[in-house]
Order: structure tokens, then sequence, then C-alpha cells
């Protein structure tokens, strides 16, 4: 079983930057692939972006690809986001997530954070 904790949301001005960190429990971080997810108020929680347990590969959303980056650091436990660009549309609450494998798919993540916010005014 693993544990997350996300941090780093805040508020920021559109066109400005966040990196939001996952710091995540136990020694088999490495054997789990991550994700981030957000969710908007009235909205579902979607997809964001994805990383292999290596980091070797990566998959994104496309509201987001070329914006924001994911990465990890198996010797930090961590898991990153980097957020460039921001738009008022990416205002949300974002997780992390631990699952088996890497995927775009909400329901094969086992593991969830409690989330940050995300605030971009315009």
């Amino acid at each position: 079983q693993v544990q997350l904790v996300e941090s780093g949301g805040g508020l920021v001005q559109a066109g400005g930057s966040l990196r939001l960190s996952c710091a995540a429990s136990g020694r088999t971080f490495g054997s789990y692939s991550m994700a981030w997810y957000r969710q908007a108020p009235g909205k579902e929680r979607e997809f964001v972006a994805a990383i292999s347990r290596s980091g070797g590969r990566t998959y994104y959303a496309d509201s987001v690809k070329g914006r924001f980056t994911i990465s990890r650091d198996n010797a930090k436990n961590t898991v990153y986001l980097q957020m460039n660009s921001l738009k008022p549309e990416d205002t949300a609450v974002y997780y992390c997530a631990a699952g088996n494998t890497i995927a775009t798919i909400t329901r094969l993540y086992d593991y969830w954070g409690q989330g940050t916010q995300v605030t971009v005014s315009s």
C-alpha cells in the first residue's frame, strides 16, 4: 500500500507557472505508475498526465500537452507536475494517483492523494 500527499498548489495569474509535488510513503514507489488528475467544480475528475515506473514513458491530455510536464524521482519517492502557461480553465483540485499500469483510465489507479487546489486568475 502507498500513501500520497500532494503539495504546491495555490493562486497564480494566467500565464504563470506552478510545480506540484506528490510525496509517496513506502519503499515500493518505484513499482507504481503515477498520474495526475484534476477535478473542477461541477465536473468529473479528468486525466491530466501519467508516467511509467522508470519515467521512460509519459502521456498527457490534449488540453495540457506542451504546457505541463510530469516527472518523477524514485530516490525521493516523489512525482512532480510542472505547469506552465496556466489558463483560468486549469483551475481545479489536482490529485496524484498510483497504479500498477500506466493508463489514462481512472479506475486503474488504486491509490489517491487528498488533492491540492490550483486557482488561475484571469
